[in-house]
């Protein structure tokens, strides 16, 4: 057997030996992706309303177990009725309830929003009210860091808490993000229902002001049924 036959032969042993390592290895850590993928998850649904705090670290367990006590998901019709998760269609809605002794806090909406460079995903918590919104966290995006990737920082997360997506006369307006200070920039009568905004990354707040009016108009139903109570 010449040496070029045994060269190519050795390739080829080495190329399938890596191959099966490469899949066993993949498999392998399927699980353990897949369960970090869930507790980012519930870690930002607990961060959206308050019960964990951005920046410190959490054990598994004790994620875990402060979703199982705390959260609920609830799937909603289109008109904000619930409906069973085994007669549930395409067009109905997923919806997080926060329950503390068996009575709500509130309720987290999914955010699924297009960015600048790629889609925005993270959770918006707001007060049994209906109204007011108490969190917002975002778990996955493509912004770029230092600009529109700010999106992800607690300064700017915090600015969601306390404003509203309805004006003073309780009619939907959804909530905005300003070019700049909402002080400085927005009308005092409106500033309930904007937040500061982010520097250099005004793209990124005009797909999120626009993100965020549809699918808060999508659960807008559901909203108006918290308003009710």
């Amino acid at each position: 057997m010449s040496d070029t036959l045994k060269s190519i032969i050795f390739a080829l042993v080495l190329c399938v030996v890596c191959s099966l390592l490469l899949t066993l290895a993949s498999s392998g850590l399927k699980s353990y992706q897949q369960r970090n993928v869930l507790l980012d998850r519930q870690q930002n649904l607990l961060k959206a309303v308050g019960l964990i705090e951005q920046g410190q670290q959490y054990a598994p367990a004790e994620v875990e177990s402060l979703y199982a006590e705390n959260i609920k998901m609830i799937w909603v019709k289109p008109d904000g009725a619930v409906v069973e998760q085994a007669k549930r269609t395409q067009k109905d809605l997923q919806l997080y309830l926060y329950m503390k002794d068996n009575e709500l806090q509130a309720y987290i909406i999914p955010i699924d929003i297009r960015g600048l460079w790629g889609k925005i995903y993270g959770y918006m918590a707001i007060e049994k009210d209906g109204s007011t919104i108490s969190g917002f966290t975002v778990y996955q995006h493509g912004e770029t860091p230092g600009l529109g990737g700010e999106i992800e920082k607690r300064w700017f997360q915090k600015n969601f808490v306390g404003k509203r997506i309805v004006d003073r006369r309780g009619d939907f307006v959804s909530i905005s993000i300003a070019r700049g200070k909402v002080k400085d920039r927005v009308r005092p009568e409106l500033q309930i229902n904007y937040v500061d905004g982010i520097s250099g990354a005004t793209l990124t707040g005009k797909y999120l002001t626009a993100g965020f009016k549809d699918i808060l108009s999508f659960y807008e139903p559901v909203s108006i049924r918290f308003r009710k109570k």
